[in-house]
């Protein structure tokens, strides 16, 4: 054995931390220790269970957090918190941010969703200040890459909001780009034109709702998915409304949508900034409302970045794989 392999042995921590409830162990440890695998891949330590002791082995950062991790998990199981795997990996990411962080202030604000029966919980720092500003705020913009939850906690809230009657419709709407022009020319009815662009909304909403309740509540014009283009003119009133792909608006469209706003209403704007597919000439709604509108007392922003993904581990991945490809480019040649 080397000096510096030695030197690095001598290095390891170790850490035990022991729990009274069996069931809580077995919960913790996760089906077939999955729970105990992901954490040990994500933080490159060793965990051995015996009886109700966990013994854990690596760097002291790493050890530390695990430490930690454990008892946090512990104390969501307790509150009945249905812990996942997907959930160590979010946990994961919130305390190494910041070890102190509570996480039953995260994972325990719950949106409940009556129509499934069913609550969701943010699974990111920015994802639970999200949920806040658009309980507290009547305008909210959710700025951020794919997959960091932006359209689908707005979506959640607001049938959360419907539910309990706090507003009486849904208007979920979004840019059709790449129709330009050419929408009226499309044939068949309204739904058949622009139900390519309009898609992801109604896979949130059949997310959310019994595809009989939505299919009644889109009948009655409960709940309305339509292309931006279709807002001009109107005044919505006791409303939940949410503009989706916000950064493919006009300077013309986001005042109008904006303006549209009427009274008990809460709109919630999200967008991707990196992902503008406007010609060169017209500058992003999106971009210049954050310039303009970010000091109003009443407007909250929202930013996310990639360590708010919550897809696919390998997203996370794929944006900063772009994202550095997208610095090589701006960045001058020496």
């Amino acid at each position: 054995m080397d000096k510096s392999s030695a030197r690095a042995k001598s290095e390891e921590a170790s850490a035990q931390i022991a729990f009274d409830d069996n069931q809580l162990v077995q919960q913790l440890a996760g089906a077939r220790s999955s729970h105990l695998k992901i954490i040990e891949k994500q933080l490159d330590v060793r965990i051995h269970l015996r009886g109700n002791q966990f013994s854990i082995a690596g760097e002291e950062a790493h050890v530390e957090l695990t430490e930690r991790l454990l008892a946090e998990l512990a104390d969501l199981i307790q509150k009945g918190y249905p812990v996942y795997d997907s959930d160590i990996v979010y946990a994961i990411r919130i305390l190494s941010e910041n070890l102190n962080r509570n996480l039953k202030d995260i994972f325990l604000d719950h949106v409940f969703i009556s129509s499934h029966k069913r609550t969701i919980s943010p699974k990111s720092v920015k994802q639970k200040e999200y949920i806040e500003a658009i309980r507290h705020y009547d305008v909210v913009f959710g700025i951020g890459p794919a997959g960091t939850g932006k359209t689908y906690l707005a979506m959640a809230m607001a049938v959360a909001a419907m539910t309990k009657e706090l507003v009486r419709r849904i208007v979920l709407v979004r840019p059709a780009v790449e129709a330009g022009e050419k929408l009226g020319f499309l044939p068949g009815d309204l739904a058949e034109k622009v139900n390519p662009y309009l898609r992801p909304l109604y896979d949130a909403l059949h997310d959310m709702m019994d595809y009989e309740k939505a299919s009644g509540l889109l009948q009655r014009g409960a709940i309305e998915v339509a292309p931006l283009a279709f807002m001009r003119g109107r005044t919505l009133n006791d409303a939940f409304v949410i503009l989706d792909e916000a950064q493919n608006t006009t300077s013309e469209q986001m005042k109008m949508f904006l303006t549209r706003l009427g009274l008990g209403s809460k709109a919630v704007i999200t967008g991707d900034i990196t992902q503008i597919d406007l010609p060169d000439n017209k500058p992003s709604g999106l971009v210049e409302a954050m310039q303009l509108l970010e000091g109003i007392r009443d407007i909250r922003f929202v930013f996310f970045s990639n360590i708010d993904v919550v897809r696919h581990r390998l997203v996370q991945e794929i944006i900063l794989a772009y994202e550095r490809m997208e610095q090589r480019r701006i960045q001058p040649a020496t």
